[in-house]
């Protein structure tokens, strides 16, 4: 297994001596691991900077697994789970995936099958992280432009040619080209296809 640089496992089991041993597996991976005894303790913590998946138990007093993962789904932490569970049945394991969850497992399971879950869920969020730094990187080039930039981008991607924008907004053909040329430099659009890509990865709608 190849550990994603500083990457953090958190653990959510009320079974010590399952989190002691989870601590002892993951470190001797090169994960960094956090457990906590009672989900309340984990949902205080502030979400980690850095790359992290958690591994959350089902049952758990108080506050069941799925509880857990709905709170975070609704406080919009987005953090891969990998379930586990000692009664895993199978509209509950349905649940859980279909609400995100990146495996199920049930107890005992075997070491490697975590590792694995833990290596898949780690990929799964360093691929979230990098497409949401993408499109912040989009964001802040569409805010770059002017008023009329993004009027002119929507007609763009809806396929309209240059001719078509400044007869729709009353200009002349040179002034279209101008601001469709400024729309395709800050957004760095090679082509209205391309642009049509963008707009789609930022939900904007094309003009009609």
């Amino acid at each position: 297994m190849t550990p994603a640089a500083e990457a953090t496992v958190f653990v959510v089991d009320d079974d010590a001596r399952m989190r002691a041993a989870m601590e002892r597996l993951l470190k001797s991976v090169g994960l960094r691991a956090e457990s906590f005894a009672a989900p309340q303790d984990f949902l205080r913590r502030k979400p980690p900077d850095g790359p992290s998946c958690l591994v959350l138990d089902v049952r758990l007093p108080g506050m069941s697994g799925l509880d857990v993962q709905r709170k975070l789904i609704d406080s919009g932490i987005d953090i891969p789970i990998i379930f586990i569970s000692g009664h895993g049945d199978i509209p509950m394991t349905v649940k859980a995936m279909k609400s995100g969850a990146v495996e199920f497992l049930t107890k005992p399971f075997r070491d490697q099958d975590l590792l694995d879950a833990i290596q898949q869920a780690l990929e799964r969020e360093s691929e979230t992280r990098q497409q949401q730094h993408e499109i912040q990187k989009l964001k802040d080039r569409y805010e770059t432009l002017t008023a009329r930039e993004r009027e002119v981008m929507g007609l763009l991607v809806s396929g309209m040619l240059t001719k078509q924008i400044a007869s729709r907004l009353g200009t002349s053909g040179i002034t279209a080209q101008v601001h469709r040329g400024q729309v395709m430099r800050k957004m760095q659009a090679n082509s209205p296809a391309e642009l049509g890509r963008i707009a789609e990865k930022l939900k904007i709608p094309a003009m009609t």
